[in-house]
């Protein structure tokens, strides 16, 4: 039987064609939201889920105990309940770094769109309003800093094409060190505080975690100069929004939003923000990774994680792995690749009331001899061991190493 794929966002339809040639029946219902997608899991049982933007909570991956992997056909993943999926033993795989471009793009285009103010222009003009007094007044970005937050795939790619446009750039990176930032030909801040003080253009491209919700606060942005800007093209609560609108009032910052809370969850609607009425804030359409180019990327990345898994169990960009066990110690066992072996193996190991906490089996050329690799809470005394060594013909050896 092959494994049954529900996606539940819009995707190629030359990439679901790809599924189904790997012997997957794939449903494909691209309208689900959070609750009609907690019902078409617990009806279509699915062995893997796609998704984009819709929601998959505690809910959806509670209603099929057969789900074994869900797919954020993008970057982020914290629409995804990563608690429950863990707990549940369900892999959840993201899709990094194939939207980099497509938001360093938008993010350029927002710095411009401040500095020469053309929604407004164009909002004016469909008004029928002429007011070139106005719009003439740009400072123009040429020679200004930008200050980069986050020195990822994606803060890299904006890096490269601010130098084109003559920016100077700055940054502060949990991972950007002094050397590296030289060799970035970039300057290096210790802390974001330092980085508003200098920075003419901010922007934005940190990853959502708990250290850095809410990172950027009213202390980060009353170091900012006035009448800088500002962009946030990562996630909206990485920011004090609240700081924000006071920063924009008090310290005439401008502002370029591609997220921001409230968000509408459905791709058309009506909505209400607080940003709607404040002049200097600029908000698009959370559409940073909305280019054709960066879909098809991303869904060939889906489409990869899909054929490896099928091919060999292994999740490529798994992001809820325990890095490391709590293992102490390893026992390997090097053996013929027999029926039974292991199964003899762990019924030893489980009489002796030790926890196997992770486990691998490598097969050699040939496939006549193979090694299993087992990791475990406690030691075995040699008694055990030698139990091993002696229960199954097919064993060669069983040494056990101290990895703790």
């Amino acid at each position: 039987m092959g494994f049954k794929i529900l996606i539940a966002d819009k995707f190629p339809e030359n990439k679901i064609e790809e599924f189904t040639s790997l012997g997957c029946k794939v449903v494909y219902d691209p309208g689900l939201k959070e609750a009609s997608l907690t019902k078409a899991v617990g009806d279509e049982l699915p062995d893997i889920i796609i998704v984009r933007s819709t929601k998959v909570g505690k809910e959806s991956i509670e209603a099929n105990p057969r789900l074994n992997l869900i797919i954020r056909a993008g970057a982020g993943y914290n629409t995804i309940d990563i608690a429950t999926a863990s707990e549940q033993s369900v892999y959840v795989a993201n899709c990094p770094g194939k939207n980099s471009i497509a938001v360093a793009e938008l993010a350029l285009g927002l710095i411009l769109s401040l500095d020469r103010k053309i929604p407004d222009n164009v909002a004016d003009f469909r008004a029928g309003i002429w007011n070139k007094e106005k719009y003439s007044k740009a400072d123009g970005i040429f020679g200004k800093t930008l200050g980069i937050i986050g020195t990822g795939m994606i803060g890299s790619e904006v890096i490269s094409r601010a130098k084109a446009f003559g920016l100077k750039v700055a940054a502060w990176s949990r991972s950007l060190t002094p050397e590296k930032a030289e060799s970035m030909d970039i300057e290096y801040c210790r802390d974001v505080k330092e980085l508003a003080g200098k920075a003419d253009i901010i922007s934005v491209h940190l990853a959502l975690t708990n250290d850095t919700r809410g990172f950027l606060g009213k202390e980060f942005f009353n170091s900012m100069k006035d009448g800088a800007c500002f962009v946030n093209t990562s996630r909206a609560e990485v920011i004090d929004e609240e700081a924000l609108k006071n920063a924009v009032a008090a310290k005439n910052i401008r502002a370029a939003l591609d997220v921001f809370s409230g968000e509408p969850s459905s791709g058309t609607g009506n909505f209400k923000s607080d940003f709607s009425g404040i002049e200097n804030i600029y908000c698009t359409h959370h559409i940073g990774a909305s280019t054709k180019q960066a879909q098809n990327a991303i869904s060939d990345e889906a489409v990869k994680i899909v054929k490896e898994y099928i091919a060999t169990g292994s999740v490529r960009n798994c992001v809820n792995l325990l890095e490391k066990t709590s293992a102490k110690y390893m026992l390997c066992v090097h053996h013929f690749n027999r029926v039974g072996v292991l199964a003899g193996v762990l019924d030893i190991i489980r009489d002796s009331n030790t926890n196997v906490e992770s486990m691998q089996n490598v097969i050699f050329n040939g496939a006549e001899g193979a090694c299993a690799n087992i990791q475990i809470d406690t030691a075995l005394d040699s008694k055990t061991i030698k139990k091993i060594i002696e229960s199954n013909k097919d064993i060669l050896s069983a040494s056990q190493y101290d990895i703790g």
